[in-house]
């Protein structure tokens, strides 16, 4: 079985505020970059963006392999004890988000890790750019692959929307 790493991030310049998220899919036994994806999401709050990022993320990895197992870290506490079950989800703009998130991968092939900020730093330059780019009207586009082994093999540019992109929590 395959096994991938998904790093997400979501960030908001106000809470609520121009929101936008980042997902990096590495291959868990190389660490090589498999896909990237980021998008400006418009006015959000943080923690809608980062189950953006969450949600972005499990996509990319499961139209790499949909028989994956999958290992998620992120500096969210608040998504990685909601995803792992720990914590309640009492708002209810997120049990949405967290349901979607659940039901792209079967029970029990996701697992969750919460690291710290410094250590998701991939993407949280991809949300970075993806509100940089919003705050110019554009849509987040990757830059040209690199030639080389940490060359992602496969980047999306906006995967399908949770939802409208003003949906604040």
């Amino acid at each position: 079985m395959r096994e991938f790493v998904v790093e997400a991030d979501g960030g908001s310049r106000g809470n609520p505020g121009p929101a936008g998220y980042g997902a990096v899919v590495r291959d868990a036994a190389t660490g090589q970059t498999l896909a990237e994806a980021a998008e400006y999401i418009g006015v959000a709050t943080n923690n809608v963006a980062e189950y953006r990022g969450l949600l972005a993320g499990l996509r990319a990895a499961r139209a790499l392999d949909p028989e994956a197992a999958v290992h998620v870290r992120m500096d969210s506490k608040l998504v990685v004890e909601q995803m792992s079950g720990r914590w309640k989800i009492k708002h209810p703009g997120m049990k949405p988000l967290a349901a979607e998130a659940a039901g792209i991968f079967p029970p029990g092939r996701v697992t969750y890790e919460w690291i710290p900020r410094e250590s998701n730093k991939h993407a949280d330059r991809l949300a970075n750019e993806a509100m940089d780019a919003g705050g110019r009207g554009e849509q987040w586009r990757p830059p040209e692959p690199a030639a080389g082994p940490d060359a992602p093999a496969a980047r999306a540019a906006a995967p399908e929307p949770a939802g409208p992109p003003g949906d604040a929590a």
